[in-house]
């Protein structure tokens, strides 16, 4: 379209968006429930035989069992999935917050890629970039046209291998090569700071292996600033969620110790469980618990919470948690709606198997299933009201979702995402400049300035137009 709207990523962090996932890492050979349909089995075996046989030209037999896998398990829910070598390589990066790269936060801007912010201590950073930057050319590859996971994965690559990436700087009104050795990249998935004096802002943009050190990390350098810390915004806002472990834990440092965080069921005993406040419920492999060294006071800072459309999985089981336990004031919008728990099961060396194990519920026994939190403060993205939002999709939007308790079709949904769509059609063939959204914990930031107006006890301004959504979609 033109617009120049923001879709910020960070670089090649794999197919992880929107997983709450515990775990598990073993070979597993489980005997059948029931007995095998063996009719059906034959017809597999029998369209295994004509496609080997009468297919146009010969088929790997590997490929062809990969991709019957996959079909089968795809089948099932938009979460569930098959990791053949590649994927299931990017997903254990996109877990462990590691992988190998140039180290830039990106987004798109006029079909380029555009350098939200170099990661701190990266090559990219040693090199020079910065916020802003356009990169137009990845070695001999010109941008313009590529999708941005086409772009990552041209910036991705093997250590100590090199990369030339073509930059325009628009301060400056030049371009320039820059010449960066990959290596490996530590991802920071929390970021803080004092927005005003006494008043904190503490952003998880995603839940990885090291999510929980980083976040106690993050919150113990805010008391170091300031011991009498007035308030606290979380800022959970587009994060995709997930693993299961850092979510509770996130949870248990605001909580009181020994109450309930989420509980999850399923149709196996493990998926059967309750996860409460408390360390032995969130350290793995008998770690220390980076939660002790917090001060007592985060146990009772005043606490807005931040979501939106995009906040999903573990940030849900956050939110949900802190407001059942009334905690904190979630403010924003309504959010994504993934209330199912995804087991990871190593198949072989290289290959995984992604299976949604079970539902979760908030401690009052809420499924928010193809629904999602509600805030308790409604509030628009700007101070001109929502423009992107209605079209952000949803759990209830995705073919094949787990339905929800009670899920019909939201008709005033629909007529709401079709007229932002027409709106958004029209700006763009006015070829005008289509404003984007302010970047989160920025002084542009109208959400985060409610927040903290919510915190001081000074009036909000709460939106007028949105209102809860039911889940829209029918589950076939």
């Amino acid at each position: 379209m033109g617009s120049k709207l923001k879709v910020a990523g960070w670089l090649a962090l794999g197919a992880v968006a929107g997983a709450l996932t515990t775990m598990q890492f073993q070979a597993i050979a489980r005997s059948s429930v029931s007995a095998l349909p063996l009719e059906e089995l034959q017809q597999l075996a029998a369209v295994f035989g004509m496609v080997k046989s009468d297919y146009v030209e010969p088929v790997d037999e590997k490929k062809l069992i990969n991709d019957a896998i996959a079909g089968m398990v795809s089948g099932l829910d938009p979460h569930s999935q098959f990791f053949d070598k590649k994927s299931f390589k990017e997903f254990r990066e996109g877990t462990s917050g590691r992988f190998v790269g140039v180290g830039i936060e990106i987004g798109m801007e006029d079909g380029l890629v555009k350098v939200v912010s170099p990661i701190e201590g990266s090559p990219a950073f040693r090199a020079g970039l910065k916020s802003g930057d356009l990169i137009t050319k990845i070695d001999d590859t010109v941008v313009k046209g590529l999708t941005m996971d086409q772009a990552v994965k041209k910036m991705r690559g093997e250590p100590n291998t090199k990369v030339v990436l073509t930059v325009f700087r628009k301060a400056e009104s030049r371009s320039f090569p820059v010449t960066i050795v990959r290596e490996e990249i530590r991802v920071q998935s929390v970021r803080a700071k004092m927005v005003e004096p006494g008043y904190g802002w503490l952003r998880v943009s995603q839940f990885q292996d090291r999510t929980v050190d980083d976040f106690a990390r993050k919150l113990e350098d805010l008391y170091k600033q300031d011991p009498n810390l007035k308030g606290l915004v979380l800022d959970l806002r587009n994060d995709p969620g997930g693993l299961l472990e850092g979510a509770v834990a996130i949870s248990s440092a605001f909580l009181p110790s020994d109450v309930v965080v989420v509980t999850t069921n399923g149709q196996i005993a493990d998926s059967k469980a309750t996860f409460k406040a408390s360390p032995e419920y969130y350290l793995r492999r008998g770690g220390s618990d980076p939660l002790k060294r917090l001060p007592d006071a985060v146990k009772k800072v005043p606490l807005v919470v931040l979501v939106n459309e995009g906040s999903a999985s573990a940030s849900e089981i956050v939110a949900g948690a802190l407001q059942d336990h009334k905690r904190a004031t979630i403010m924003g919008s309504q959010t994504f709606g993934k209330g199912s728990v995804q087991t990871v099961r190593q198949l072989g060396p290289d290959t995984a198997l992604k299976i949604t194990t079970a539902r979760y519920y908030t401690p009052s026994g809420a499924s928010i299933q193809a629904k999602g939190i509600v805030p308790d403060v409604m509030l628009d993205e700007t101070a001109e009201g929502n423009l992107f939002a209605a079209l952000r999709v949803r759990e209830a939007d995705l073919e094949k979702h787990i339905a929800g308790q009670a899920e019909q079709k939201d008709e005033a949904r629909e007529k709401a995402r079709e007229e932002a769509r027409k709106r958004l059609e029209a700006e763009a063939a006015k070829k005008a400049e289509i404003k984007p959204l302010p970047e989160f914990g920025s002084p542009e930031d109208f959400q985060l300035a409610q927040a903290l107006n919510r915190l001081k006890g000074k009036p909000v301004l709460v939106s007028k137009t949105v209102v809860e959504r039911k889940a829209e979609a029918q589950t076939n």
